[in-house]
């Protein structure tokens, strides 16, 4: 049989000090014999937990290995412009940021996911996680900055933040590689001159691709923030629909500025081609390495479940026989 190992949630020690304080606590609280059933109840129910946090498994399965050790970063523009409708047959781009983010995952899976989006300013929309289903939530309900919200939105706006949760990831797990997806249109629309490029040390980043979005003829877009019309701007005098256009030329300066290649995306591109410039051989795992791994935590949190379910239980017994005199009132 393949050898037992382990991935805990927490630093071991932590857990190590949380099940020793499990059972000091349930020293303690047993002492009076009418208590000591549901206090070792309790205690087995929380030191199982604990045992599920450690993660136990041993090799199999469908995971991927070479990218079980990966951090991988979805920096996502969505200012109003990526509600242009040039992605394909007059879809916003978005739609196209959605598909590939998908594809992206399922390509690396067992990797780690964060996903970051900027328009004005940045935000963290979900911290590094394995949760593949987390991401994919995240981001289904992104939407692009309603327009009446829209003050201009720079392009390089989320580089402190990438820079912070670089560091971040860095210190919290030496030596793991972090890629970098760059997804947007490269449109600054800020009235403030904004940074040439994300400002990220490059030996930070150990790979990923900046991924582009939209034509020059450019897109009509629709306030989705609003009553769903198109955006019109003034122009000779009238008023015409406001068009959105990509400026390939910022995308590939903020790509060489995290040494990362720049891609264009199209609808109905494969991914395969974008991955495969991203980082030869570090981002894409063969069968033969992709040994896998079997999870058994579940298996302590369902004991755990079963053993604290007996609490619950009589709780709910005795409060049905107290309501029950209650019920039939006086003749």
């Amino acid at each position: 049989m393949s050898p037992l190992s382990f991935a805990p949630v927490l630093p071991w020690w932590l857990l190590a000090a949380a099940a020793l304080g499990v059972v000091v606590s349930a020293i303690l609280l047993a002492r009076p014999p009418a208590h000591r059933r549901a206090v070792l109840l309790r205690s087995l129910a929380a030191l199982l937990l604990i045992a599920a946090a450690f993660r136990p498994g041993w090799p199999g399965g469908d995971a991927r290995a070479a990218t079980a050790e990966l951090d991988v970063f979805f920096v996502v523009d969505s200012s109003t412009s990526m509600a242009a409708e040039d992605y394909g047959d007059a879809v916003p781009r978005l739609d196209g940021v959605r598909s590939d983010i998908a594809a992206i995952a399922r390509e690396l899976a067992g990797a780690k996911f964060a996903l970051l989006t900027f328009d004005g300013t940045s935000a963290v929309r979900m911290p590094l996680t394995q949760d593949a289903n987390a991401l994919a939530a995240a981001v289904e309900v992104l939407q692009p900055q309603p327009a009446v919200y829209s003050q201009g939105s720079s392009v390089t706006a989320a580089g402190p933040l990438l820079a912070e949760r670089l560091q971040a990831a860095g210190e919290q797990h030496p030596g793991r590689p972090a890629v970098v997806f760059y997804l947007g249109d490269g449109e600054n629309t800020s009235a403030k001159p904004g940074a040439p490029d994300l400002g990220i040390d490059r030996a930070m980043v150990a790979g990923g691709a900046v991924l582009g979005y939209g034509t020059a003829e450019g897109g009509r877009m629709k306030d989705v923030g609003g009553d769903g019309s198109y955006l019109l701007e003034n122009a000779d005098g009238g008023r015409r629909d406001a068009l959105s256009r990509i400026d390939e030329t910022q995308l590939r300066r903020i790509a060489d500025g995290l040494g990362v290649p720049y891609v264009h995306r199209s609808a109905g591109d494969a991914i395969a081609p974008a991955l495969a410039k991203a980082a030869p051989g570090t981002l894409s795992a063969s069968e033969e390495d992709a040994t896998g791994r079997t999870e058994l935590y579940w298996i302590l949190a369902l004991l755990a479940f079963g053993f604290a379910l007996p609490g619950p239980v009589r709780h709910f017994g005795e409060l049905r026989r107290l309501r029950g005199p209650g019920k039939g009132g006086s003749a």
